[in-house]
């Protein structure tokens, strides 16, 4: 057992917790968020990690009360309570099921903790709680959440905590809470397919099993941990968060800016980008709305300035047309370098690519048929992001649905221009030919 649990599970009573975490497990404990969450494959330790959380918090919490809960009261008995129990028991830990009340009680410390189904939530008004945890989240109305939210309110409780596991189930309201935009107070960790080493010690095949018995989609959900849109064939179904999404992603001041543009008007959508070592690298994004291209060439020079090793621009072949002012897009971003001092490039194709071949050429970057990611993207870039896992086609179609969502589409358009310019050439700074 880690120095996390000898210092916070022996609080309060005498001896140790059986628990060795996974990465992700630890990270979950670890997190001092006053939400957090842990999304995570099956076989990815969630019910562990609900139950030992649930333990700790009884310890931090001496003789308060919380509450776990499950969407239904089948779920809650025969999977919530029975592994919170199982845990119980391997530990020594003595207590005392209330059962006409669904309460259990932790005799070393005096801790209460209510066991309920959380389906009918108006029910979960009332006693302030110090903690409270959820099992199977995802399965769970958002109303519940809400509730519980407004009764952590113990005034003498020594850390006031909600949290929460669950499968990924689509782009749902935990997806929107947790992930989606994270926001203050909030936490969620990912937990990776394949990390529970005691599980794969004990049923070595248990993934490959799972294979024969699942389609993609639903393999991907269940035992990839993927966020997955169920209400249309995904277009860029190789983003995996896990495997794409950097935390953060720096810059090497050594090689050029890539700028991908959409010249879209509202939104008029552009990514940030550099290619090192065959891997392309997305810094930002930029989005304005009702913006001309001069106003993306602003924010562009007010976040990144004059690079050192100069700009290169890709982006929509359109954008070489002329406009009714005479100029293209092309030649406003021109002259508004050109006042700036900023050495550009360009690679601009004359026609663009089918969609199809922009498409296969990005999927390829995010996951190629050997599992090899030659694409990353920075969180941040949250836009993006969400191209990559809401874009769909039309129903019975090979068609984008660009009428869906609005905001959708731009911004893996403009990455897709750059890609399949970049893909199969001389790297970026070792070609002089114009291509408009």
């Amino acid at each position: 057992m880690g120095d996390l649990q000898k210092e916070e599970f022996e609080r309060g009573r005498v001896g140790e917790i059986e628990y060795d975490p996974l990465p992700s497990q630890e990270k979950f404990h670890r997190s001092e968020a006053r939400f957090k969450g842990f999304s995570g494959p099956i076989g990815s330790g969630k019910s562990q990690a609900l139950c030992q959380e649930a333990i700790r918090q009884s310890y931090l919490n001496a003789g308060r009360t919380g509450l776990i809960g499950a969407p239904t009261y089948p779920m809650l008995r025969d999977a919530t309570m029975a592994s919170l129990l199982e845990v119980l028991g391997a530990n020594e830990i003595a207590y005392e099921h209330l059962k006409s009340e669904n309460v259990l009680i932790l005799k070393d410390t005096g801790s209460r903790i209510l066991l309920r189904a959380v389906e009918e939530f108006e029910r979960l008004r009332g006693t302030n709680l110090a903690w409270f945890g959820v099992d199977e989240l995802s399965y769970a109305p958002e109303g519940a959440w809400l509730r519980l939210e407004g009764r952590l309110r113990d005034p003498k409780a020594t850390q006031l905590t909600g949290f929460g596991v669950w499968t990924p189930k689509g782009f749902d309201w935990v997806y929107r809470k947790f992930i989606e935009t994270p926001r203050a107070g909030y936490d969620v960790i990912l937990a990776q397919p394949y990390e529970n080493r005691f599980l794969l010690e004990k049923v070595p095949d248990f993934y490959d099993r799972l294979k024969d018995s699942y389609d993609e989609t639903f393999f991907r959900q269940e035992v990839l941990g993927d966020y997955l849109n169920a209400g249309g064939s995904l277009v860029y179904g190789a983003f995996a968060r896990g495997v794409n999404v950097m935390p953060t992603l720096t810059m090497d001041t050594s090689l050029p800016l890539c700028w991908a543009v959409d010249f879209n008007v509202d939104p008029m959508s552009s990514v940030v980008a550099q290619i090192s070592g065959g891997t392309v690298r997305v810094l930002d994004e930029i989005v304005l709305h009702r913006a001309r291209t001069d106003h993306a060439c602003g924010e562009f020079f007010r976040r990144w300035g004059s690079p050192r090793a100069g700009v290169v621009v890709f982006g929509d072949a359109s954008g070489a047309s002329q406009k009714t002012t005479g100029r293209s897009d092309y030649d406003m971003i021109r002259e508004f370098f050109s006042d700036k001092a900023v050495k550009v490039s360009y690679q601009v194709p004359k026609s663009n690519p089918p969609v199809k071949d922009r498409v296969n050429a990005v999927n390829a970057r995010l996951r190629n048929a050997r599992g090899e990611s030659t694409l990353l993207v920075d969180a941040k870039c949250k836009e993006l992001i969400a191209d990559f896992e809401q874009v769909t086609y039309k129903e019975d179609s090979t068609e984008i649905d660009k009428n869906k969502d609005k905001r959708r589409t731009h911004l893996s358009d403009a990455l897709g221009y750059l890609i399949c310019e970049e893909g199969g050439r001389a790297p970026i700074g070792e070609r002089s030919t114009r291509l408009f």
